[in-house]
């Protein structure tokens, strides 16, 4: 529209002129005309284009360490599964943690045993999920009465959440919840009996704010 407007300005001022001007000075205006409207929007074509390249570039560089990060993610998560029998799952929000920290029976200690995968663990939320929500969740066997499992499993929660703050957890908003004996991993497995550790346990869900742009992997 811009260039109609030019043209029609240059024409009419053309046609103002006194009578000894031609046809030929006429056209030479027009064409004038043409020419500025040519390089003005050239130029601007150009500035464009250098605008639009830089923020593709830009944007590559971002693509290129998203996935980057994301296969260094692949990579800890593969190993906290392989190495310590974690059990991963992504979630909408998250990720959920299913990991073998298990207690003796009617005790709420951090196992010795357990240090090492709980470091692990540590060091993974420190680098992937800065800004998150990690919920730490006891069970207990059913062996004992409702509340008395409800305050153990919730002692476990809370035992394990202050090793992780000692460990070096950071950045991260903690909370923990006992939930007794519900869910069990072996139903009805109690004191020594095979798989009653496994409902003596503590399981880690680490959500994610929706605008964090926190990095997740869908390993299971």
């Amino acid at each position: 529209m811009s260039s109609v407007k030019t043209l029609a300005a240059v024409a009419l001022g053309a046609f103002s002129l006194t009578a000894c001007a031609t046809k030929g000075f006429v056209r030479q205006q027009v064409e004038t005309g043409v020419a500025a409207e040519r390089t003005a929007r050239a130029s601007g074509d150009s500035s464009l284009s250098n605008t639009m390249t830089s923020e593709f570039a830009a944007v590559r560089t971002e693509i290129s360490s998203v996935k980057t990060d994301v296969e260094a993610l692949r990579r800890d998560l593969t190993a906290l599964r392989t190495e310590f029998g974690a059990k991963i799952t992504a979630m909408e929000d998250g990720m959920k943690f299913a990991m073998p920290v298990t207690f003796a029976y009617d005790d709420a200690s951090v196992r010795d045993d357990d240090r090492p995968l709980l470091d692990r663990f540590v060091r993974i939320v420190n680098k992937y999920y800065g800004g998150s929500m990690l919920t730490v969740e006891g069970f207990a066997d059913p062996s004992g009465s409702t509340k008395y499992n409800l305050d153990l499993s919730r002692r476990r929660a809370d035992n394990v959440a202050a090793y992780l703050a000692q460990a070096g957890l950071a950045g991260v908003s903690v909370k923990t919840v006992g939930y007794g004996e519900d869910r069990q991993v072996a139903p009805g497995a109690e004191k020594e009996q095979p798989g009653a550790q496994a409902n003596r346990r503590v399981v880690f869900v680490v959500e994610t704010p929706a605008a964090s742009g926190q990095v997740t992997s869908s390993i299971q």
